[in-house]
């Protein structure tokens, strides 16, 4: 191969896909044909690809194309997105989900998706913390891997002899690494964290990911320690490839490599060159490879080996995929029909949707609780500005979803109650502080005998470049929720009103939450958006998701979250001297893990060993019993706190947790292993450890769990990982 022909093995094209379909760049043909180019990105249709990979195969060297997309939370058929599927707390339900969109993405040529995010995020100032699993390492862990083994089927379908099926994508965890923690929750921002808090709560959802199998990973924009990530040899070499064994792809995010220049690291050869040292291996959409490093090789400044290397990753990549026996096997217009949006995918997303809502209140409207609604309502009011908004319902990201496959929450609910006189009000836009439609509201809330508000955030106000500095309901929202809730309780003090949110981040609603009946998260659930949301207004499912974030009163408590340290003044109430606000409680609105549902629960008989050493293992259980009348899901959690360590540590970690399902008056003993895996952390020198000592555990339906126990570790200090590569 010349220099020219690696460095196009190096290069990802940028497609001119959008979501009204592909589109390929004039100057795509005669680079592909020249062998300049390696892969491509948003380019999926069946046509596209297939002309494409003929026109490789006309290249001198004849090496096949990968096709790459941002299959984030499914395909034509879209699932909740990934903050909403991790409020499933169901590792399987993402795996299933991961596993739907690579079969149907798959068929429309596509190889490659820039997904799982799995970005840890305390800021919901940030909009990108849709994409993730939220707050939490361990939850985030467990998702990551769940959707690296959908995406990509087992693992020997990715590294056996024979090629994979034609129904896999190859996964991404990204942004390696810390891209959720900017600053002021600004995207794109500069990033200051500690090396402990990259070890204990940043890396680990990477390393679950990789250890699922994942194929490639995506480096992020900001820098750690003075270093970008797409220039830091530390971060890709030491870590990724020496420490961890990883042997894929690593791509750059969007222009990632020639950022590096206002980074400040030095013109385009000179942060070409840094970033395939480092080891980026694929250039996505800038083109300084190729421009540059050509001549870089030729002039000695770059190792000829650093770009084999990288090549040599590229086609294995390829191989593994099989695309080299057959460039076109998956391109396939046949199983594209076939797999699309079937009734059996339709299926899974109203049940995965269902499962991720989050009832917030449940508040009595009358002698009952307001919901479930009644299904011989004879009239209901759906007001607000997201009701009919199939495309918010989508999210961001949808893949190749269309806003006319979407069940919005007004189509749902009138699928819900043919009988039902259904009156929708928009009552206010979802970004304005127009008030001419609260009329309309007031009067439609006074006659209809039930009211439900869809309010919240539209699709494009949270994700990429979608940072809010203040994450309240926007607009005239709040206003229309008061006005409603007023003529609704005039008209009838016991009229049922419920309010929904759609959102891609917690959003700070005290007053929803201190005055509305119901109160509902949905999210952005996708296809079925509107089918799971009255399945679960209507009781014929449980609200059954639980919070993956912490909700905030105020946008002025941000960041918060769950697994704070303690300070030597931790909050207390009867002395003015401590860590706390004075306009605001300290605490959130809702904790992480919270959920109500329209079952009961009762926790008891937490069973823990007393003793145990350091090396051991220890097995906890808990009886959960559902009190009530009906069946409903529970999410049953567990806690941990070292109580005493040579760092300081958590006030508590999330270290297991399982949806279950009971039936009225059920009781199961739920349990968990805790290994010395999870009891370890990032100590003083580094090394990952498990120190004896005396451990704090809690057990139930969020991260405010109160029934505890304790138990003692003895023995010597246990290292589960050595000290990592020091930082350079």
């Amino acid at each position: 191969m010349t220099p020219e022909e690696k460095l196009g093995q190096l290069t990802m094209f940028p497609g001119a896909s959008g979501q009204t379909g592909p589109a390929v760049p004039p100057a795509a043909d005669s680079a592909v044909r020249a062998g300049a180019i390696g892969s491509f990105l948003s380019i999926y249709s069946v046509r596209d690809t297939r002309r494409l990979q003929e026109i490789a195969m006309q290249s001198r060297l004849k090496i096949p194309l990968l096709f790459a997309f941002d299959v984030i939370h499914g395909w034509r058929t879209v699932f909740p997105v990934p903050l909403g599927m991790a409020a499933t707390f169901d590792s399987a339900a993402a795996a299933r989900a991961a596993r739907i969109a690579a079969v149907e993405a798959s068929a429309a040529g596509v190889h490659w998706t820039f997904a799982p995010m799995v970005d840890i995020a305390r800021d919901p100032r940030w909009g990108r913390i849709v994409e993730g699993a939220g707050e939490d390492p361990f939850l985030g862990s467990v998702m990551a891997a769940a959707q690296v083994r959908g995406f990509q089927g087992e693992p020997a379908m990715l590294g056996g002899a024979a090629p994979p099926s034609t129904d896999v994508l190859l996964a991404t965890p990204k942004h390696f690494a810390g891209y959720g923690f900017a600053e002021a929750g600004r995207d794109y921002n500069t990033v200051e964290l500690t090396e402990r808090t990259l070890w204990d709560v940043v890396l680990p959802p990477f390393e679950a990911a990789i250890r699922a199998g994942a194929a490639t990973i995506m480096a992020s924009f900001n820098e750690i320690g003075g270093t970008p990530a797409h220039g830091s040899r530390w971060l890709l070499q030491d870590v990724l490839r020496d420490r961890w064994r990883f042997g894929g792809l690593v791509v750059s995010d969007w222009t990632g490599v020639a950022e590096l220049i206002p980074h400040g690291l030095g013109d385009s050869a000179t942060v070409a060159a840094r970033a395939i040292r480092a080891g980026v291996d694929i250039e996505m959409s800038s083109t300084l490879y190729r421009n540059t490093l050509a001549a870089e090789i030729r002039a000695g400044r770059v190792p000829q080996a650093a770009v084999d290397s990288a090549v040599v990753r590229v086609l294995r990549a390829k191989h593994a995929l099989g695309l080299f026996d057959d460039p076109y096997r998956f391109s396939d217009s046949a199983r594209e029909r076939r797999v699309l949006l079937t009734a059996e995918h339709r299926r899974a997303a109203r049940e995965i949707a269902r499962n991720a809502i989050v009832l917030l209140e449940n508040r009595a409207s009358g002698a009952a609780p307001t919901l479930p609604l009644r299904r011989t309502l004879r009239s209901l009011a759906v007001i607000g500005p997201l009701a009919d908004d199939p495309k918010s319902a989508l999210g961001n990201w949808w893949g190749a979803g269309k806003p006319e496959d979407v069940v919005s929450p007004l189509a749902g609910l009138r699928r819900a109650l043919p009988n039902a006189r259904i009156t929708h009000v928009r009552g206010a836009p979802a970004d304005t502080m127009d008030t001419t439609g609260f009329a309309a509201a007031r009067a439609t809330a006074r006659t209809a005998d039930a009211v439900v508000l869809v309010l919240g955030e539209r699709q494009d106000m949270s994700a990429e470049a979608s940072s809010r500095a203040s994450i309240e309901l926007p607009g005239a929202q709040l206003a229309l929720a008061r006005a409603v809730l007023r003529a609704a309780r005039a008209a009838n003090p016991s009229k049922p009103v419920v309010t929904v949110l759609l959102n891609g981040r917690p959003l700070a609603v005290q007053w929803l939450a201190d005055s509305m009946p119901a109160l509902v998260e949905s999210w952005f659930l996708g296809v079925e958006h509107g089918n799971a949301l009255a399945d679960v207004l209507l009781g014929d499912a449980d609200p059954g998701g639980r919070l993956p974030v912490t909700v905030p009163r105020a946008t002025g408590q941000v960041p918060i979250y769950y697994n704070h340290k303690n300070t030597g003044r931790p909050a207390a109430e009867s002395n003015h001297y401590t860590s706390k606000y004075i306009d605001l409680p300290w605490t959130p609105l809702y904790p992480f893990g919270f959920g109500r549902s329209y079952a009961t629960f009762a926790y008891s008989d937490l069973q823990l060993p007393a003793e145990g050493r350091t090396a051991d293992s220890l097995v906890v259980s808990v009886t959960v019993a559902n009190t009530s009348q009906r069946a409903g899901d529970e999410v049953v959690q567990l806690y941990v706190r070292d109580d005493a360590a040579s760092v300081t540590r958590p006030v508590r970690e999330l270290k297991g947790f399982q949806r279950v399902t009971l039936g009225a008056g059920e009781r199961r003993t739920v349990r968990f292993t805790l290994r010395p895996a999870h009891l370890a952390f990032t100590a003083l020198d580094l090394r990952r450890v498990v120190e004896p000592g005396s451990f704090t555990v809690w057990a139930g339906g969020s991260s405010a769990a109160t029934l505890e126990g304790r138990f003692r570790l003895s023995g010597d200090t246990v290292v589960v990982a050595p000290a990592p590569p020091a930082y350079r």
